[in-house]
């Protein structure tokens, strides 16, 4: 049976409201014994409340299955100094991470949300300090560097944009520690004991969970919810193995390929 990382954001819902069929797919693909995990770039909350949301839409999963980029930020970045500019719900999945204001020598970025906090954490004045800490050497991190995503309103503006002025005024190029990072995605394959050609991935993001998941040797299905564009395949290199409608569709077609 397959391995088989399944993205959160646009699979399953869509600023928390249920796609249609997501339970009852994973309900059967852990029925015919593939080896599921949930992997993230949902930078905004912590991971055991993004669990429990996905439970409460009839999705069984423990904990552990969900793996997040806070998770992977507070290993790459344990005991440093770090200004972290990140919604205050994930600080406490940075454990081990010394979060200070000044002389730092790393910043962290992390993702907006649709609330009033993103005005707060992305303010010109905290742009401005984390500017002043890469001038004197801290290093830049991004817990991802997503453009945009999709929500019940429409698209809206992710900190991928603050990344990017951020390297652009410094002179740095980031780290990525979410999707697409190479060390994300062998941090699941890790999780599942699992090898990257006997895995797929199935997300709502052509560049991120596809291209991100084919550049490290991955099978990918793309799905036509979420962040899904049809334009942005056809004007793109970037070729799925498979588009399905949607998640439900998932686990028929998993076994149409046997």
């Amino acid at each position: 049976m397959a391995a088989i990382l399944l993205d959160v954001d646009g699979v399953f819902h869509v600023s928390g409201e249920p796609i249609a069929g997501g339970a009852a797919a994973v309900a059967r693909l852990r029925d015919a014994g593939h080896r599921l995990r949930f992997v993230t770039n949902n930078t905004t909350r912590p991971r055991a409340e993004l669990a429990a949301d996905l439970r409460s839409l009839g999705i069984s999963l423990e904990d552990e299955e969900l793996q997040t980029t806070p998770r992977a930020a507070a290993h790459a970045l344990a005991g440093k100094r770090v200004l972290a500019l990140t919604m205050a719900a994930i600080v406490p999945d940075l454990e081990g991470v010394e979060l200070v204001g000044e002389d730092a020598e790393a910043v962290l970025l992390g993702g907006a949300d649709e609330t009033d906090e993103t005005g707060r954490v992305f303010s010109y004045t905290n742009l401005s300090r984390a500017f002043h800490e890469l001038e004197g050497g801290a290093e830049l991190y991004r817990l991802h560097k997503n453009r945009w995503w999709q929500t019940g309103l429409g698209p809206m503006l992710d900190a991928g944009a603050f990344v990017a002025g951020l390297e652009y005024a410094a002179g740095v190029d980031a780290t990525v520690l979410g999707k697409p990072s190479p060390a994300y995605f062998a941090a699941a394959l890790e999780a599942l004991d699992a090898d990257a050609e006997m895995t797929w991935m199935v997300g709502d993001d052509i560049d991120v969970d596809i291209a991100g998941a084919q550049q490290h040797g991955m099978k990918t299905v793309l799905v036509r919810t979420g962040k899904f564009r049809p334009d942005a395949v056809e004007a793109g290199r970037v070729r799925p193995d498979a588009i399905l409608s949607s998640i439900a569709h998932l686990p028929e077609w998993l076994e149409e390929q046997r």
